[in-house]
């Protein structure tokens, strides 16, 4: 399986129009070569490198399998969106206090779909996929906020 961006390349720099400092909406993705026997895909999008703990920016569970992509600043049809470490729901972009951070775009084909509220986080999300991983791939990305002056 593989997630790729078209907006920025594995380790590249994420473009600020996907981050607090632009519009705030999540990049393009492209999903190739999902195993056979999925019945869903979950999308978890954090930062590790936050100082309070690793930051949910996004998560989306039951996305169908045959999905090829994800459009900027949109969700697939009949995907389910959860609550992020900003306490909303959907993508919210990054917004590193300071310093580079790391951006990891993680993609896990299942075996199952999953009947969860908005407001699941990211530890129970991974607690509920246990022993239904078919296969998972990621992508990253990093940034840092450039500080304007006047």
């Amino acid at each position: 399986m593989k997630l790729s961006g078209t907006a920025f390349e594995e380790g590249d720099n994420i473009p600020s129009k996907y981050t607090c400092d632009g519009e705030n909406i999540n990049p393009p993705l492209a999903i190739s070569s999902v195993p056979k026997g999925a019945k869903s895909l979950t999308l978890i999008m954090n930062d590790p490198d936050s100082p309070s703990g690793t930051w949910l920016h996004w998560s989306i569970w039951n996305i169908a399998p045959d999905t090829q992509k994800i459009d900027e600043h949109s969700v697939p049809s009949g995907a389910t969106e959860g609550k992020t470490s900003f306490g909303n729901i959907g993508y919210g972009g990054p917004c590193p206090g300071s310093g580079e951070h790391r951006y990891f775009f993680k993609i896990y084909a299942l075996d199952t779909t999953f009947d969860l509220p908005i407001t699941t986080d990211e530890e129970k999300l991974l607690r509920v996929m246990g022993g239904h991983i078919l296969e998972q791939t990621e992508l990253m990305g990093k940034y840092e906020r450039v500080a304007k002056t006047c």
